[in-house]
């Protein structure tokens, strides 16, 4: 059989689809103040002690994304009208909801990221949906409008994606393997649409790799653009993903490389900046399961 390149038509003849996704986790993030049996790993210094002790000073390095971060963020997406997808951990809006004001204000997406941001991979089936329907709950609080779209922990279950088409989703983010939506039909009993999420991209890798500057960042993020940008060029649209967290580029030393990016994209015509809830409607309506 031969290789066939990833393609998508986009609407208007788009070249490409750029998906910014803004993920908000603080407020939620592990510590035995919520119950957790430990502190919070992912950590700017990557300090972690597996003692059950609380760990504050990481908590502030989270709490940097609310108080100075968030601002920086929704600046710029307003300044180069940028349509995002904000995925949101409800129980950091229930406990920040100046974030969802923002969110509601810009008229973006909410896409659930969990109730709280903790691994539910260990989750029996029971608990994952007590989980995912809370986070509903919440969000459709702290925002006004249900979330439709899911992205995980990084891990999910076998049961994930029937639970979400029970709670009513209609895409799921849990997939690294392409640039373009597909139909998971094997999962679930129904199809369920998956809308692929790069993690090359992701600013976290300047927490995970603190080597990786923001220029090494902004040149990748733009060398990826490019390319993507030149297959749609020659006839195979696809997407693009840009991982964003608040507490990470919402930096001083590191917004101007966001900045940057989005001063790239907006040279370039045929460019559909939109949520992963729009590409997911556009794909379904144009490839029915």
């Amino acid at each position: 059989m031969p290789l066939v390149e990833e393609r998508m038509d986009l609407p208007g003849g788009a070249k490409l689809a750029l998906s910014v996704v803004v993920n908000v986790e603080e407020g939620s993030e592990m510590t035995i103040a919520r119950g957790d049996r430990g502190m919070e790993p992912v950590d700017e210094l990557g300090v972690f002690v597996k003692s059950k002790i609380r760990n504050y000073s990481n908590e502030s390095n989270y709490l940097y994304g609310i108080k100075a971060g968030a601002a920086r963020i929704v600046k710029l997406l307003k300044r180069y009208d940028i349509m995002a997808s904000w995925t949101v951990a409800a129980l950091s809006l229930e406990n920040h909801p100046e974030i969802a004001e923002a969110i509601v204000e810009l008229d973006h997406e909410p896409v659930s990221h969990g109730w709280r941001w903790v691994h539910q991979f260990k989750m029996d089936e029971d608990q994952e949906r007590e989980f995912i329907r809370k986070a509903v709950t919440s969000i459709e609080q702290t925002c006004g409008v249900r979330p439709y779209g899911w992205l995980s922990r990084y891990l999910l279950t076998d049961n994930t994606r029937r639970l979400l088409q029970e709670e009513g989703f209609t895409y799921h983010m849990d997939d690294y393997s392409g640039d373009v939506p597909f139909w998971d039909r094997e999962t679930t009993g129904t199809p369920m649409c998956i809308v692929p999420y790069q993690l090359d991209n992701n600013d976290m890798k300047m927490w995970t790799d603190p080597a990786l500057t923001p220029h090494q960042w902004l040149d990748y993020a733009k060398a990826n653009f490019d390319q993507a940008y030149r297959e749609g060029e020659e006839g195979n649209p696809k997407m693009m993903s840009l991982g964003l967290h608040l507490r990470i580029i919402g930096r001083p030393g590191r917004i101007w490389a966001l900045e940057e990016f989005f001063k790239h994209v907006r040279m370039h015509d045929g460019v559909w900046v939109t949520t992963r809830k729009a590409i997911a409607d556009h794909f379904m309506a144009e490839n029915p399961a």
